[in-house]
């Protein structure tokens, strides 16, 4: 099976940041976040992978190539213009269009089992099927309702007659589909799959089923996700590859920390807990860094309180401040 990663967003609610990195490109544990997804992909066997860039796409290139360093096969759909989630899959037709194939946001951590969600897709005969799961905030999320067997009888306003009781789902950014869903996608132009293409197929009644999992998810979309996500990962809640830390000698360090190459961290500063450095930072005496991710080239300074932030790459923060739930960059 082939996958696709979606990866051509601008990721507007991580401003400032985005401004200089695109988001696939910023780090978890020192990796970045696209890296993750396709040692996700790799580590089930999809070698075979396509990812559609926008934002500042020689960034991704240049650091992941042709994939052989990733041990996959990795290929590019640069988009002139965004063309959307449908839109981008389009594009990709030719690569996508020979077999069942699968779709997923850069920006998601899951240990979901892909090879238990193609078996459930076979199974049901779908058409496309919706890596879902129940959240106790499910009222913040656009609504869609699925039947204790899997199927998807209602989808953002859009249902199919049902006499069964529903449960209340989300939508994980994790989706299996079949290549006859490329007849319903125009040519470059912007087009959705949850907001263009999803509903009619449910209007319709065609077999669009819901796997639910009931294990790990996060998506990394906003600051404090992102941040959370790294928590979990350092409290092993998710296995990421490549994530071993280097942990430093001398300072006050507050476990779990996560801590690149070539740190700097001074005697009296306190790191952690929950705290991540990138390669090359400097933390001041007297500094605090907590439930904060530094990127690398970061300096704090003396007497500076970081706390809840993340601080982009080759910033320095000024001796005495007091930074709280920010993303700061210089």
């Amino acid at each position: 099976m082939k996958a696709m990663i979606l990866a051509a967003g601008f990721g507007t609610r991580l401003k400032p940041l985005t401004n200089d990195l695109p988001k696939p490109m910023f780090p978890v544990l020192n990796h970045p976040i696209l890296e993750h997804a396709i040692n996700f992909l790799s580590s089930q066997g999809i070698k075979e992978i396509a990812i559609n860039l926008h934002h500042q796409p020689e960034k991704i290139i240049d650091y992941f190539g042709d994939g052989k360093d990733f041990r996959v096969k990795l290929q590019y759909s640069k988009e002139e213009n965004i063309l959307g989630t449908a839109g981008g899959i389009k594009k990709l037709e030719p690569f996508l269009k020979d077999e069942t194939f699968l779709v997923i946001n850069s920006d998601v951590l899951a240990d979901v089992n892909l090879n238990d969600v193609l078996k459930f897709h076979r199974e049901k005969k779908s058409k496309l099927t919706l890596v879902v799961r129940q959240d106790s905030n499910a009222e913040k999320y656009d609504s869609i309702q699925r039947v204790e067997e899997g199927r998807i009888v209602h989808f953002l306003g859009h249902s199919i007659k049902n006499s069964a009781p529903t449960t209340r789902v989300m939508f994980t950014g994790i989706q299996i589909m079949e290549p006859d869903i490329f007849s319903r996608i125009p040519e470059n132009k912007f087009c959705g799959t949850t907001e263009d293409v999803f509903p009619g197929m449910i209007n319709e009644g065609l077999p669009v089923y819901g796997y639910l999992h009931k294990g790990y998810w996060i998506d990394m979309g906003t600051r404090e996700t992102y941040i959370q996500a790294q928590k979990d990962a350092m409290d092993g809640k998710v296995v990421l590859k490549n994530s071993s830390s280097r942990n430093p000698e001398g300072p006050l360090v507050v476990p779990p920390v996560h801590i690149g190459k070539n740190c700097e961290i001074s005697q009296g500063a306190q790191v952690g807990p929950y705290a991540v450095l990138g390669d090359g930072c400097r933390i001041r005496p007297g500094a605090v860094v907590e439930n904060s991710i530094l990127w690398p080239g970061s300096t704090i300074g003396n007497d500076s309180t970081i706390k809840n932030c993340i601080i982009s790459q080759g910033t320095c923060v000024d001796s005495g401040k007091s930074l709280e739930n920010l993303s700061f960059n210089s």
